[in-house]
């Protein structure tokens, strides 16, 4: 079943990298080709990125890993799920602020908006930590990866109901680098909905794979 964690979390990272230049070049599209779409691949920010995402879809995946295994969940695995979970709803909420913010006050505060997110996530990260911590109180491990999945994917929805309109009309406008912070929002609420859908993969192998051997199942 680690096999499985490592194959979804590869998967999770191979669609983040193959969409990425098609994303930017929509998002985009009239001012950037698919030449400077790509160039994002030479930053080290969009590596930074890749890679917390990446770590955090495998952390989400500790605890369906040792269900699956019928291994027992210690409170390691269990606070890593509770982390990661924590990191993409905050990473959800920056993106819906910062849409707003760019819908309602156009480019002002563009030079202060790269430390307004990080403080941001961070305060959010610690927020949601506590909200995951206290909805895992009087639930199995199960339940609550389920549950976890079931808000991130609910919230990206909400998410995206923000970030889409909001991104539509920084584009049609024409100071510089519109569309840049919706575009943000954006990318996290597509990120975070193929996010929550790996423990769900884990859960219907393991699902399946009892049904087609009942007998190594017990």
């Amino acid at each position: 079943m680690k096999r499985w964690a490592y194959v979804v979390a590869g998967l999770y990272l191979l669609m983040l990298a193959v969409l990425t230049v098609p994303t930017i070049y929509l998002a985009f599209a009239g001012k950037a080709s698919l030449g400077d779409a790509a160039k994002v691949f030479a930053t080290w920010q969009y590596w930074i990125w890749l890679a917390v995402m990446v770590a955090s879809q495998f952390a989400l995946l500790m605890v369906p890993v040792r269900i699956a295994a019928r291994r027992p969940v210690t409170q390691e695995p269990l606070w890593m799920t509770i982390l990661a979970g924590a990191v993409m709803m905050a990473g959800l909420v920056t993106g819906a602020v910062l849409s707003l913010w760019e819908f309602l006050f156009r480019d002002k505060g563009f030079d202060a908006s790269g430390g307004v997110a990080l403080g941001l996530i961070f305060a959010m990260w610690m927020v949601w930590t506590g909200v995951f911590y206290r909805m895992s109180r009087g639930k199995t491990p199960a339940d609550l990866v389920s549950r976890e999945c079931r808000v991130l994917f609910t919230g990206s929805i909400l998410e995206l109901l923000i970030a889409v309109p909001t991104h539509i009309a920084a584009r049609s406008r024409d100071y510089c680098c519109a569309g840049f912070l919706t575009f943000f929002g954006l990318t996290m609420g597509i990120c975070v909905m193929l996010f929550s859908y790996g423990p769900a993969v884990i859960f219907l192998y393991t699902e399946r794979w009892a049904r087609l051997h009942p007998k190594a199942a017990k």
